[in-house]
């Protein structure tokens, strides 16, 4: 599986970007894609996710500005970001994985993992004040 992002770049306080995320690989593979990000001396955090039946998860510190989407039918993840603050700078990294089972609401469920598999490069988003 090869996971690669695109878009990043340097923007002023309140701009926007849109980074793009092409993952190749069979369907149970990248049924889980997800955008990460790690700023500097920080650790590696979650922004937002999209499984392939359409579950989204999006984290509280960019709700209402960033927003997520996915085109199945180019295993194709897209984070649109709005109204961006310096402290959105960070490589933004996607990443792809399988469903594992997980031990939820005691069973056992098909779910996208907490650590996902296939990892990108990288792509950096600097915002300046």
């Amino acid at each position: 599986v090869q996971v690669v992002e695109s878009g990043g770049g340097a923007v002023q306080s309140g701009g926007s970007l849109r980074l793009s995320c092409a993952a190749s690989g069979d369907t149970d593979s990248t049924y889980c894609l997800g955008w990460f990000r790690q700023a500097p001396g920080k650790e590696r955090e979650v922004v937002a996710t999209f499984d392939r039946a359409g579950e989204t998860t999006v984290a509280d510190s960019v709700k209402g500005r960033f927003a997520v989407n996915r085109d199945n039918s180019k295993n194709t993840l897209y984070l649109r970001m709005n109204n961006l603050a310096p402290e959105d700078t960070a490589m933004y990294y996607c990443a792809s994985s399988e469903r594992q089972f997980i031990f939820s609401s005691g069973t056992y469920k098909l779910l996208c993992p907490e650590t996902y598999t296939y990892w990108g490069q990288g792509t950096q988003v600097t915002v300046s004040s």
